[in-house]
């Protein structure tokens, strides 16, 4: 059944299109903001533990269902159903889940397309075209709405490749690029003047906040929502996985290679922060707390990056180009969540389901462009303060509670047949049933307060 859906030829490729998933825009600029208003490396401590304490191990869930079902996430959770009471309940969250997929990807669209639309216009500038360049920053309905459609077209016509020449193949190419793209911005903006103090402020813990709750809380929000947990993106690529994989394995990895691209972002992030305010670009708010997420993006960078004159421009060009790809590794698997679904549900063929479904994507977000004031906040605030902790939760409960516990560890045997003597199997299935759904409660009764 595997092989007819399509299947991960490698480890790596399923680790690059995995990571990819994970690796967004929240890794490259939320995450270092995040630690900064925070505590600093406090809040790197903290993240760093949680993301091994719970976002690994909600990560594991999907990969398991996934891998044993080969099959979208509907089907998944019908499948290690007991009764058709919790046949029901799962086809219902898997529907939700590619719903949700799909709001988040027509809000992730727009903000990608602006990174898009900022590394044209260092291409402009580079070229000698300032007019254009003014126009590609200008953040106007035309701009966006072009921006955004550039954006889902390369989307749709990588998902519409299938699993081997679409997503793994791009995954293979656009993971390695984005590191090392993240790698020379960080090695040289760290030479600049002001680097330093931003070192200082990611790196130097503030031990005194580290136990406050809401810090622990903000850093388990964090690792959970960085590896994209919670609309079935990490299960639909769990399915994908030969039998042959040990899961724990590529799970781990996944999730050190998630961790490791936000962390060393924080050395770009951060560093090029303190490097504006030492070029006199403000990045304090008023009150003394650091500027919100997108100013840093859209203005402070970019103020800063002008200041630098040509060299300011080939920066700027090389960091839209990095905010670029991680946007797209993430859109790909976001939509993938909901051909999946189409493809094997009504035999639609995968390039018909990813032109059709992509372009309703685009519709729903031409129309938060047109009411932006009023809708983009509420789809943001929907789907990821709300429906992704809830659908990460029952996927914990029917990993959990609902699965025979021998029959998950026969699907877990199947890549590696000592699983049952190591220490994955000692902890993993009572962390998933007890410790999981109530940090997951707790993240989003965080949210509701």
């Amino acid at each position: 059944m595997a092989s007819a859906r399509g299947e991960f030829s490698s480890r790596f490729g399923f680790v690059m299109a995995a990571a990819g998933s994970a690796v967004g825009l929240g890794n490259i600029w939320g995450f270092p903001t995040q630690a900064a208003s925070n505590g600093g490396a406090a809040f790197l401590l903290v993240y760093l533990v949680v993301a091994f304490t719970l976002a690994y191990p909600a990560l594991m869930a999907e990969l398991i269902i996934g891998r044993h079902a080969h099959a979208n996430a509907v089907s998944a959770l019908r499948q290690v159903a007991n009764n058709r009471g919790q046949r029901l309940v799962g086809g219902l969250t898997g529907i939700v889940g590619f719903v949700v997929a799909s709001l988040i990807l027509s809000f992730y669209a727009i903000v990608a397309g602006w990174m898009m639309a900022f590394c044209g216009a260092s291409l402009a500038t580079l070229s000698g075209a300032e007019d254009l360049a003014a126009w590609l920053t200008s953040f106007s309905l035309e701009c966006n709405l072009l921006s955004m459609a550039v954006f889902l077209a390369l989307t749709i016509a990588i998902v519409g490749k299938g699993v081997n020449d679409g997503i793994e193949r791009w995954s293979s190419r656009l993971m390695p690029a984005l590191l090392l793209t993240l790698v020379l911005l960080v090695a040289y903006v760290l030479t600049l003047d002001g680097a330093l103090q931003g070192l200082k402020v990611y790196l130097l813990p503030d031990f005194s906040r580290a136990l406050a709750p809401d810090l622990i809380l903000k850093a388990l929000g964090a690792a959970f929502f960085s590896l994209s947990l919670g609309v079935g993106t990490m299960l639909i690529y769990g399915s994908y996985l030969d039998d042959r994989q040990n899961l724990p394995l590529v799970g781990g990895m996944v999730t050190a290679v998630d961790i490791g691209i936000a962390v060393l972002a924080g050395f770009l992030v951060l560093p090029a922060m303190y490097v504006a305010l030492h070029n006199g670009v403000e990045i304090f708010s008023a009150g003394g707390q650091l500027i919100s997420e997108d100013t840093l993006i859209f203005t402070v960078l970019p103020d800063l990056f002008a200041r630098m004159g040509l060299a300011g421009s080939v920066v700027s060009l090389f960091f839209f180009f990095l905010m670029g790809i991680a946007a797209l590794t993430s859109s790909i698997s976001m939509l993938e969540v909901p051909v999946a679904y189409t493809v094997e549900t009504y035999g639609t063929g995968r390039k018909q389901a990813a032109v059709a479904i992509g372009c309703a994507i685009g519709v729903v977000s031409a129309v938060i462009l047109l009411d932006f004031a009023d809708l983009f906040g509420l789809v943001v605030t929907l789907t990821t303060r709300y429906s992704q902790p809830l659908i990460g939760f029952v996927f914990c409960i029917y990993a959990g509670w609902i699965w025979h516990r021998d029959k998950l560890l026969q699907e877990l045997r199947k890549g590696n047949p000592e699983v049952a003597s190591g220490l994955f199997w000692k902890i993993w299935p009572w962390w998933v049933r007890f410790f999981c759904p109530a940090i997951i409660l707790a993240i989003f009764v965080q949210s509701l307060l």
